[in-house]
């Protein structure tokens, strides 16, 4: 379904791209100049929902009204209207998915966020059930069963197995699904639909990028799987049409505050960020650092299966053009390691803190945190994980625990980067800096820690808002405003460079002691640990 086609205009009265930033935290609207320039932002949280441990979930109709709030928002702070806007892009929380009846607009269940783990038995029973496994031996499971197809192993990270749980538990839903009610999406998706109209001709899509973490698209052939589709009982009826990330999607609804401009980029966020960050080279890679931690290398224009525990996506597709491919290693905790400490133990009253209470002793005391909240994500891909605090002696204070977690986040991304850097030696690719982006970055003390780490140089650039600046960027190309990757290329600028100095001894009997930690986090759920 598409919604009406006005022609649309990038002349003189358009100065600007607006960039709609559906987040696991929060929504914001960011209004972009030709240079890629932040003229204005708006911003508005929304709950976090907890019903039990492992579950998170988020109001899909409080995201919404959130994001018709934050455009009018940065629309009144830059004294603009939709005239001045000559596209509109998208990004989102990728794998979080949401169900909703086509016909009233409303979700049957809450969205299902990226963190969530409940469902792990559906994943457990779909990798028991694989022809290979069918031939291990007893216990067998085989998690890569979809890999080759997919580049992703079975994993409660992804949105497939969270639709199969709503159509299984929510009473119903199956019914409804089977009988062609019901849609789902990714958060873009879920944005798209009621930006260009909702009940009254809404476009169901989604891009190439979000649709890569569904586990239900072809990484191939970029369309459904029909095979895993009907493995997780997921009507066809139900996907939104796939689409390459730079194309004009649909029109702003008319009772909306974006009447006809163009709706033309959607990118997922992490790859928003590889947009933004200008990583258009085949070995160029980025990592961002948010709620998780995002690290994307450019592999070109075909697929590069991982040996080494990272996941096999589509970076980019401009209209016209083959798609771009990267592998990615994903970190679910890191910033939110920050929000742990703050909301749950208490020990500093704002997230900004932690870096100079870090900073009050000299290093993390002999105490490590492995944030295995969630299990641990990339290259480890161990549901059975769950978070440690070792290392402890009378001498570890509050300053060491908060070294400790700014180290954490550090010692990730070097596992993620050296998995990468393994990967990538066949393809003649290897990372000689790393790009950096997200609010993590605001802390010096971690980003000099992260490049001692891993031994090469860590550049931020002097644009942070590099994921909405993708989003933003994919739209403007997709309609004119800008005219390719070169003026990404052109308009990115380094702000800040932070350069290897630990010596090597110390680096490695560092990281030697994390892999202990590490250690500690394994075997920690029993098939009798309910959660």
């Amino acid at each position: 379904m598409t919604s009406p086609s006005p022609t649309p205009t990038t002349g003189d009265t358009a100065h600007y791209v607006l960039a709609i930033d559906q987040g696991t935290t929060s929504s914001r609207a960011i209004l972009f100049d030709h240079a890629g320039c932040v003229i204005a932002v708006d911003q508005a949280e929304h709950d976090q929902i907890l019903p039990r441990a492992g579950w998170v979930e988020h109001d899909a109709m409080q995201i919404w009204a959130n994001v018709r709030a934050v455009v009018g928002g940065v629309l009144t702070k830059a004294e603009v209207n939709r005239h001045e806007i000559a596209a509109v892009g998208l990004t989102n929380q990728r794998e979080s998915v949401v169900v909703w009846d086509r016909m009233t607009g409303e979700p049957v269940y809450h969205v299902i966020v990226w963190q969530d783990t409940r469902t792990q038995a559906i994943c457990d029973r779909l990798a028991a059930a694989s022809p290979r496994a069918a031939q291990a031996p007893d216990g067998a499971h085989d998690y890569d069963r979809y890999k080759e197809r997919v580049g992703l192993g079975l994993a409660t990270y992804f949105a497939g197995p969270k639709v199969a749980w709503i159509l299984e538990s929510v009473e119903g839903a199956r019914e409804r699904a089977e009988a062609g009610d019901l849609l789902m999406g990714t958060m873009d998706s879920w944005v798209l639909w009621n930006l260009t109209g909702g009940v009254n001709g809404g476009v169901h899509a989604t891009d190439v990028t979000n649709a890569s973490r569904t586990m239900l698209m072809n990484i191939d052939t970029l369309d459904w799987n029909e095979e895993i589709c009907a493995d997780m009982g997921i009507p066809l009826s139900m996907l939104p049409e796939i689409r390459p990330s730079a194309t004009v999607y649909g029109y702003g609804r008319r009772n909306g505050l974006l009447v006809d401009t163009p709706i033309a980029g959607i990118l997922g966020d992490q790859q928003a960020a590889t947009f933004g960050q200008a990583c258009f080279e085949k070995g160029q890679a980025k990592n961002t650092y948010g709620t998780g931690c995002f690290m994307l290398m450019n592999t070109g224009t075909r697929p590069v299966r991982s040996d080494n525990g990272l996941l096999t996506t589509v970076a980019y597709q401009i209209e016209g053009e083959a798609p771009v491919y990267a592998l990615e290693g994903s970190i679910a905790v890191a910033g939110s390691l920050v929000q742990w400490l703050r909301d749950n133990l208490g020990i500093i009253r704002d997230s900004r803190e932690v870096e100079e209470l870090a900073r009050s002793v000299e290093d993390n005391g002999g105490a490590y945190i492995v944030p295995a909240f969630s299990g641990l994500f990339a290259p480890h891909w161990r549901p059975d994980a769950r978070g440690v605090l070792v290392g402890l002696t009378r001498f570890v204070n509050k300053g060491h625990i908060a070294r400790a977690v700014e180290e954490a986040t550090a010692y990730q991304a070097r596992e993620v980067l050296e998995a990468m850097n393994r990967d990538a030696a066949a393809t003649g690719s290897h990372l000689t800096e790393l790009k950096v982006d997200g609010g993590m970055t605001r802390d010096e003390l971690l980003m000099q820690f992260q490049a001692d780490q891993v031994g090469v140089p860590v550049v931020r650039p002097r644009v942070a808002e590099t994921t909405a600046l993708g989003a933003a960027y994919a739209a403007g190309i997709a309609v004119g405003f800008w005219s390719s990757t070169q003026d990404v290329v052109d308009n990115w600028a380094e702000g800040r460079r932070w350069e290897p100095h630990m010596p090597e001894a110390e680096r490695e009997r560092l990281f030697r002691n994390w892999r202990k930690a590490v250690a500690r986090t394994l075997n920690w759920v029993d098939d009798d640990v309910v959660e």
